[in-house]
């Protein structure tokens, strides 16, 4: 009788154990998703999309999470496929630099020329 009820536990805390991976293979396949833009339908991300790609993209990224790669190492495998285009927060590098500067720049010069206009009355 004990071993049978410890044969249950056992296999209990197992069933307990993949199914809670199982929900972190799910949170982890949503966060990367949605920073992913959708090649079919412009504007929606990955994650938003009911796509044939994207439903395929969902299941690659589920692959490579079992195969032990982290997000890093997806992102960078999804731009060597498709681009840098494919992810809708890119990184800082020379290539990007104006993406990140002129925004930087029209907001430092807007605050000039509010206190600018403040100033004056």
């Amino acid at each position: 009788m004990k071993k049978i009820k410890l044969i249950l536990y056992i296999f209990s805390f197992t069933l307990i154990f993949l199914n809670n991976s199982k929900a972190d293979n799910s949170q982890q396949i949503d966060k990367i998703s949605k920073n992913l833009r959708c090649l079919i339908c412009q504007g929606q991300s990955v994650y938003d999309s009911q796509s044939d790609f994207a439903l395929s993209m969902k299941i690659l990224i589920d692959k490579k999470i079992n195969e032990g790669k982290n997000e890093r190492e997806i992102y960078e495998y999804l731009k060597k496929k498709y681009g840098n285009w494919i992810v809708y927060d890119p990184e800082i590098n020379k290539n990007t630099i104006l993406l990140w500067v002129i925004p930087l720049i029209l907001f430092i010069f807007g605050g000039i020329l509010i206190i600018r206009k403040v100033s004056i009355k």
